[in-house]
C-alpha cells in the first residue's frame, strides 16, 4: 500500500499490475476461481483532494500509468478497489476541519457542502469515500466495489502535540463509524456505499514503525479491550463488513464474530 509513495531508489509501481495478474492467473490454473486479487492504496498518495469531493481525481502520472490499468483489470475479474481512509491523518493536515466532523459527532456546524454538487456531508469519512468514488468515475469505473482496507483512530500519538490521539477520541470514532455503517447511510454518491470496511488494527504492539509510533489497536498488547464498542450484527446495509485486522503479521481475524451482515472469506 506504499508503492506510490515509496522513498526507495527503485520504483516498484510498474510491477504492481503484472504481479497482480500473475497471482490471478496462478489461481486460475489451480482451478481456484472464487478468490479475488487486488492491491491496496493510500488515500494521500492516490487522490488529489478530499474537498470538494466532486473535484477529486487520481494523482498523475500514477493515475493513468498505474491506477487506470489496474481498474480495468479489477473490472474484468469482478474484483474490488482497496484504499486506506484515515480521517485522523487528514484532520492533522488541515486545522480548519472541526474535530467533531472527523469523529462522526452530531453538531450544527459539523457539515461541509460541496459547492459543485450541493451535497452536504456530515462526516469526514463519507467525504473521503466520495472523493475516491469521484476519481474512479472520472476514469469510467464507477461500478467497481470500493473496500476501505484500513481506517481507525489512534489512542496514542508518537509526538507530544498529538493531543487528539487518545482513547476517548478513538472510541468516539469507532462508535461513530459503526453507527454510520449500521445506519445504511452509505455515501451521498453511492446508494450502497463502500462494500467493506476494515479497522486498523487489532492489537497494539512494540517495535517497528507502526505509523510512527501511534497506537491503533482496539486491544492493548496484553489482549485487553480498550473500548466499549459493539461490533455486532444488525447493519441495514447488508454489503458492509467490519472486522479488525492486525497488519503486523498480515492476519485477517474473523474469529471474533465482527461481521456486520456480510458473509465473506472465513479463515
Amino acid at each position: 500500500n506504499t508503492v506510490l509513495d515509496s522513498t526507495t531508489i527503485q520504483d516498484f509501481s510498474p510491477f504492481l499490475l503484472p504481479a497482480t495478474r500473475n497471482l490471478h492467473h496462478a489461481l486460475q490454473e489451480l482451478g481456484i476461481n472464487k478468490i479475488q486479487i487486488s492491491a491496496t492504496f493510500s488515500f494521500f498518495s492516490t487522490i488529489t483532494t478530499a474537498f470538494p469531493p466532486s473535484s477529486a481525481v487520481f494523482q498523475q502520472p500514477a493515475g493513468d500509468l498505474i491506477i487506470k490499468p489496474l481498474l480495468q483489470f479489477l473490472e474484468q475479474t469482478n474484483s474490488s478497489f482497496l484504499i486506506n481512509i484515515y480521517p485522523y491523518n487528514l484532520f492533522r493536515l488541515n486545522s480548519e476541519i472541526p474535530i467533531g466532523f472527523a469523529l462522526f459527532q452530531d453538531n450544527l456546524f459539523n457539515f461541509r457542502d460541496d459547492p459543485v454538487t450541493g451535497i452536504r456531508y456530515f462526516n469526514l469519512f463519507a467525504m473521503m469515500a466520495d472523493a475516491v468514488l469521484t476519481a474512479m468515475a472520472a476514469m469510467g469505473y464507477q461500478n467497481i466495489p470500493v473496500v476501505v482496507a484500513e481506517t481507525g483512530w489512534p489512542s496514542g500519538g508518537s509526538q507530544a502535540e498529538e493531543v487528539e490521539a487518545n482513547e476517548v477520541y478513538a472510541e468516539m470514532y469507532l462508535k461513530g463509524l459503526v453507527r454510520h455503517l449500521k445506519s445504511g447511510a452509505a455515501t451521498p454518491l453511492k446508494k450502497d456505499g463502500v462494500a467493506e470496511v476494515y479497522v486498523y488494527e487489532l492489537m497494539d504492539h512494540s517495535g517497528g514503525n507502526n505509523e510512527r509510533g501511534r497506537k491503533w489497536g482496539i486491544l492493548t498488547e496484553n489482549m485487553t479491550m480498550k473500548y466499549n464498542v459493539e461490533f455486532s450484527s444488525g447493519a441495514k446495509n447488508s454489503g458492509i463488513c467490519l472486522v479488525a485486522i492486525w497488519f503486523t503479521n498480515w492476519l485477517l481475524i474473523t474469529s471474533m464474530n465482527l461481521i456486520l451482515g456480510f458473509i465473506g472469506i472465513q479463515g
